[in-house]
């Protein structure tokens, strides 16, 4: 029904499953990149070096505060969603990054033939309530159209904010270490 009003669940939606993904992530990435990088390096090896390097120097610490820092992008773009009933562009944005990155899990376990973190939650909660909650968007009247340079620029936002909060959380837990 157009016009049909977005409540929280679409808007603050995307913060709670955001959460249950990267509980996921938070309990499994560590472990699972010290077990499975130097497979991975042997069957991947047009993959730069420098990803695998990072890949197994990244500490649980470091995870965990990139994640935070994530969360902060993720509850200000839930956050905006709330406040213009679903029509900023900044929500939508981020709505799109976030289900074309469980697609890119999904992925991720196919091409390694198995469990990859994040690749459960992906298609059990990521993909699931993207899709939902853009349906409720376009019965709403306010999902703007999607061309696919939005996707492309979804993607891309999501990888750029992952980069960028793996940046941050570098940098604070140096300020924190060193002010120890």
């Amino acid at each position: 029904m157009r016009g049909e009003r977005v409540g929280g669940a679409v808007t603050w939606g995307l913060l709670g499953a955001w959460v249950v993904h990267d509980i996921e992530e938070l309990v499994t990435v560590p472990g699972w990149s010290r077990r499975n990088v130097p497979e991975l390096r042997k069957r991947f090896p047009r993959v730069p070096e420098r990803v695998w390097r990072r890949a197994e120097t990244m500490d649980a610490a470091e995870f965990a505060a990139a994640v935070g820092v994530m969360g902060v992008l993720v509850g200000a773009a839930s956050a905006a969603g709330r406040l213009t009933g679903g029509r900023s562009g900044f929500y939508q944005g981020a709505l799109t990054g976030f289900g074309l990155h469980g697609v890119t899990h999904m992925a991720q376990a196919v091409a390694v033939r198995g469990y990859t973190p994040g690749s459960v939650t992906s298609s059990l909660v990521v993909v699931p309530f993207t899709l939902w909650a853009r349906g409720r968007l376009r019965r709403a009247g306010v999902l703007r159209p999607a061309r696919p340079r939005d996707a492309v620029a979804g993607l891309a936002a999501a990888g750029a904010a992952t980069a960028a909060s793996h940046v941050v959380a570098r940098r604070l837990l140096g300020t924190a270490l060193r002010a120890s």
